[in-house]
């Protein structure tokens, strides 16, 4: 596909993905307008504790193992990416506690997945892990977006054909493109979203401050320190609804508590937001079958770290450059047959 600036684009979706996809191509001269009817910073991008962690991703999330390389890749994206935009970014790092069984494991997977790290009093290290705060970011994200041109729509896209965009309220409208970023939605939209799998999160939100520093991971659970802690998270696989749980989210507050036992006296809310993720780990990034129709979807746990090279690929996609390194690994074409 190759569009020249000026072309309209559609974008359903305004998580991490579809906003840092409107920032970049309404600075290259595209008339974008981003379609998606959940209040800003209510969809899951908004919920998550902002991660951009390519060693805690490929040690705790198995199906992430041999992703390293990628998920660096895309963190070391962030580094301009975010000083542009004035989004601080934490460099804390990764710690990680627990008994002696569970420090060997996590040891033992570091080393496997090529991460680096250190042993120190209480366990484990890594510098690799960085974050950010999502809501933050992702309103950054808009109003940078709308300096540029963009446009936000509160409909959403319910089909797009021959260059039509039929919104959820009857409305058509004409664009060169559509852009899917949907996260776990938007199936019709496209037949390779079919193969997605929803995964429900919970996430718990303290009022209770903690200090800033690493990460801490222990065994079934994480605590992202700040002025609202995130403990987290639940990874409930074919669930996609948006009722929080307390019977599912009780263990992450135990967890939580047998690593720092301070937290049994702060209040909590859950969170909850609902991703997507392929059967290998890694996001839908490329055209669809449908034409006209380019994929930024199925992220899992990896939508703030992928954002910025997911939106690059989106734009080379676009204007028939050239769409990097890891085009083959997101294509969305590469569960076919």
């Amino acid at each position: 596909m190759i569009l020249q600036s000026g072309a309209r684009v559609a974008i359903a979706g305004a998580g991490a993905f579809g906003s840092a996809t409107a920032l970049i191509l309404s600075r290259l001269g595209f008339e974008v307008t981003v379609f998606d009817p959940a209040p800003p910073g209510e969809n899951a991008s908004g919920v998550a504790a902002g991660m951009l962690a390519p060693a805690a991703e490929a040690v705790f999330d198995k199906i992430s193992r041999g992703h390293l390389p990628v998920l660096r890749r895309a963190r070391e994206r962030w580094t301009p990416f975010a000083q542009d935009l004035g989004i601080a970014l934490d460099r804390s790092g990764l710690a990680v506690e627990g008994d002696a069984d569970f420090l060997a494991e996590v040891e033992a997977a570091l080393v496997e997945a090529g991460a680096r790290f250190e042993r120190t009093a209480k366990g484990l290290f890594s510098d690799e892990d960085w974050r950010l705060d999502a809501r933050q970011a992702l309103a950054i994200l808009r109003e940078a977006a709308i300096a540029a041109g963009a446009r936000f729509d509160a409909r959403g896209v319910a089909a797009f054909d021959q260059g039509r965009a039929r919104l959820d309220d009857g409305e058509v409208l004409a664009f060169d493109a559509l852009v899917v970023a949907t996260g776990g939605g938007g199936r019709e939209l496209a037949p390779e979203l079919g193969g997605l799998t929803p995964i429900k999160g919970q996430i718990l939100r303290l009022d209770t401050a903690m200090a800033d520093g690493p990460v801490l991971r222990g065994k079934g659970v994480y605590i992202a320190p700040g002025p609202r802690p995130a403990i987290g998270a639940t990874m409930e696989a074919g669930r996609e609804d948006r009722q929080a749980d307390p019977a599912v989210a009780e263990p992450l507050r135990l967890a939580a508590e047998r690593l720092r036992p301070e937290l049994a006296r702060a209040g909590a809310v859950i969170e909850v937001g609902v991703r997507a993720s392929t059967s290998d780990g890694l996001p839908l990034v490329g055209p669809s079958r449908v034409p006209g129709v380019i994929l930024a979807a199925g992220a899992r746990r990896n939508g703030w770290l992928l954002a910025p090279l997911v939106a690059d690929m989106v734009a080379a996609y676009l204007t028939d450059a050239d769409p990097g390194e890891d085009a083959a690994a997101f294509d969305p074409r590469r569960f076919e047959g």
